[in-house]
């Protein structure tokens, strides 16, 4: 297990380099996530997660676990995910206006099925579960966390680990609850060494352990014609509707490092201790519908996401150090709305077509935050899809299903005020334009 926030203390700087220089990955924490930025798997990406409440694919355990029960079937899915970014900020004193262009590349693979026969009630009982990890799987649990003079982006980084582990049930006449859970770590490590002034080290001890948190993820589902007429026609029927509830979640490390520097620092020696957060997700509510008609689907959803407990989590962060800054001065954010609406429309029994829109106001309340200067912008999001289903296999027994997605990401431009280490205030536009090609291949059981 690799444990990398990326730290600096003036003293004894040679010393601390020397030691940390093992801990050291050159990636940027997010304070979004592969779910909320872009979306889980095609189906999510190309209708920009309008339709993601009612996706009864694996994706399901992250947006609504009741939706897991829509198929009876099992299911067994692998995918990719690639976004190409790039995020700008017109600072005159900087040598170019790109603040982030990496790119963020996501392999993925769930599984669901049904636990049912496992009791003698024969009830339906569906579990499933979801992995993603960056740079197509070399990449777990590397992140950094630091301050800019320049300027970062609040919501686009890497956040290496996606996983989910859920399970509904039907309950009642077209109603459908499920309840998951997310998995995030808190990492600690704690580091002893001797070193010289020259940043050469002896009597080296390094422990580094991982312990998972986890968040609650709940859903319900209604298929209204068949709770409200169930032996008749009427107007409910080909109504759904769905709520989700998920509550934040983050990912934090702490390093405690002791260093003794020969003939400088005597023992006990100087103690180092760092606390930060590398990854936030808020708490979120979200309410959908969609009408099913012949061939086609149309639905939409409004989400909250209650960002302002961000403020508290940073107050505690030893490297974004809100807590020593003035009340008034302190990095704020707001809770927001963000409406979603997606179609889906069956071309024939092989291939089916879907786009979604929708448009997210940035969180971020301030635009003048010292040392940390995050950007963050509203951004229209529009995306589009299309889904193969090949039904000639010779060996299995179900049709196996093929998946596209795109999305492309408008960031509106913004203005802010970025102050660098020495107070020097400087105004800068932000901007960017990110593009998300997804894929993936479906086989059930």
């Amino acid at each position: 297990m690799v444990l990398s926030p990326r730290f600096s203390v003036r003293a004894v700087s040679l010393a601390v380099a020397a030691v940390s220089a093992s801990l050291s990955m050159p990636t940027s924490a997010s304070m979004g996530n592969l779910g909320t930025s872009y979306g889980v798997m095609p189906v999510d990406v190309a209708t920009a997660q309008s339709l993601s409440m009612f996706n009864e694919q694996v994706s399901a355990t992250y947006y609504n676990p009741a939706a897991l029960t829509k198929d009876p079937r099992g299911e067994l899915t692998a995918g990719i995910l690639h976004s190409e970014q790039e995020l700008r900020s017109d600072n005159p004193n900087a040598s170019g206006d790109i603040v982030s262009d990496s790119p963020s590349q996501h392999v993925l693979i769930g599984m669901k099925t049904n636990l049912g026969s496992l009791t003698r009630f024969g009830h339906p009982i569906y579990l499933g579960f979801i992995a993603g990890v960056e740079k197509y799987g070399k990449e777990m649990l590397a992140f950094s966390s630091e301050t800019s003079e320049s300027g970062q982006f609040l919501q686009y980084g890497k956040e290496p680990l996606f996983l989910n582990i859920g399970g509904a049930t039907p309950i009642w006449r077209g109603i459908s609850a499920g309840a998951s859970v997310r998995v995030t770590l808190e990492a600690t490590a704690n580091l002893d060494a001797v070193s010289t002034l020259g940043g050469e080290t002896s009597r080296e001890r390094l422990a580094v352990n991982a312990e998972p948190s986890l968040k609650t993820i709940l859903g319900t589902n209604i298929d209204l014609g068949s709770t409200f007429c169930p032996e008749s026609d009427c107007f409910l029927n080909g109504w759904e509707t769905a709520l989700t509830y998920r509550t934040k979640s983050s990912a934090s490390t702490t390093v405690d490092s002791n260093i003794i520097v020969t003939q400088t620092i005597p023992d006990p020696g100087l103690s180092l201790a760092v606390t930060t957060i590398d990854s936030f997700q808020p708490e979120t509510i979200a309410i959908g519908t969609q009408y099913s008609g012949d061939g086609w689907r149309i639905g939409g959803s409004i989400e909250q996401q209650n960002w302002s407990e961000l403020e508290d989590e940073f107050s505690g962060d030893s490297i974004k150090d809100q807590g020593s800054v003035a009340s008034g001065n302190r990095i704020g954010f707001d809770d927001i709305l963000i409406p979603r609406l997606g179609a889906e429309y069956q071309l024939n029994k092989n291939f089916a077509v879907r786009g979604g829109v929708a448009y997210e106001e940035s969180p971020l309340k301030t635009t003048r935050n010292p040392e940390l200067n995050y950007l963050d912008t509203d951004k229209l999001v529009v995306g589009l899809g299309i889904s193969a289903t090949y039904d000639r296999t010779r060996l299995l027994a179900y049709p196996v299903r093929l998946d596209l997605g795109y999305q492309y990401q408008q960031l509106q431009e913004r203005d802010f005020t970025v102050v660098d280490y020495d107070g020097d205030e400087t105004s800068v536009t932000a901007d960017g334009d990110i593009h998300v090609f997804s894929g993936s291949i479906t086989l059930k059981f």
